[in-house]
């Protein structure tokens, strides 16, 4: 070779540029990587601007960019997360505007066991359907629906009132304004919402060896001491 007519050893100059070659692929790996995963999420658009989405590490909020090397995304609190693409392509990822913005929203909903379950059904649809014209972001559209579940509670029976809301941070001022609506109604209509109860049995004799008082009737029942 050339170089070698000219009293250079190649060896060296072949291994200086081997090592710089490996330090600089080892330099550009991550932004490489952030690179591809861009063009993937630019192209297979899990994500888009606009969308409000939730990745499995707990950012949360929504998209406001996807550049070539990171995704932006803006909380609730107006804050900014810059995440590297490569984390975004690897996570999980719910995004709450697809397919549609528009979701379902659940509010379990107890009363007590003397209630009519008919009785909670219709005012729990009232309520919510007059809801629908008054509350920014509750949708009349799919209608309300009430469902007996899940059923039979410890202390109440449980009802879910389902309705729908125009997309996902809507869901907070509709449970706020709903939940103050049916606590309304519910002391106007009579419907009591319970409190946890339970029943402590204590052993006859435990009571005895603590000097502590029986139930109403217990003295009489046990007769006159010798």
């Amino acid at each position: 070779m050339a170089l070698s007519q000219l009293n250079v050893e190649i060896t060296p100059l072949l291994t200086t540029l081997g090592v710089a070659g490996l330090a600089t692929a080892l330099a550009l790996q991550d932004t490489l990587a952030n690179f591809f995963a861009g063009l993937y999420l630019l192209a297979d658009r899990p994500v888009r601007v606009g969308d409000y989405v939730k990745l499995d590490g707990g950012a949360e909020g929504y998209v406001v960019g996807v550049g070539w090397r990171s995704t932006k995304i803006r909380q609730l609190a107006n804050n900014v997360i810059v995440i590297p693409n490569q984390k975004v392509a690897q996570s999980t990822i719910t995004n709450y505007h697809l397919p549609e913005p528009r979701m379902s929203l659940l509010i379990p909903v107890s009363v007590s066991y003397d209630a009519d379950p008919d009785h909670v059904e219709r005012v729990l649809l009232e309520e919510a359907t007059q809801a629908a014209g008054q509350v920014q972001g509750l949708l009349a559209e799919p209608p309300p629906m009430v469902r007996f579940i899940p059923g039979f509670g410890d202390s109440a029976l449980e009802f879910t009132l389902i309705c729908q809301v125009r997309e996902f941070v809507d869901q907070y001022l509709v449970q706020h304004e709903l939940r103050k609506r049916i606590l309304r109604r519910f002391r106007a209509e009579g419907l009591e919402i319970p409190f946890p109860q339970r029943t402590l049995h204590l052993d006859p004799r435990l009571v005895e060896d603590l000097h502590l008082p029986g139930p109403p009737g217990s003295a009489a029942r046990a007769g006159p001491q010798t």
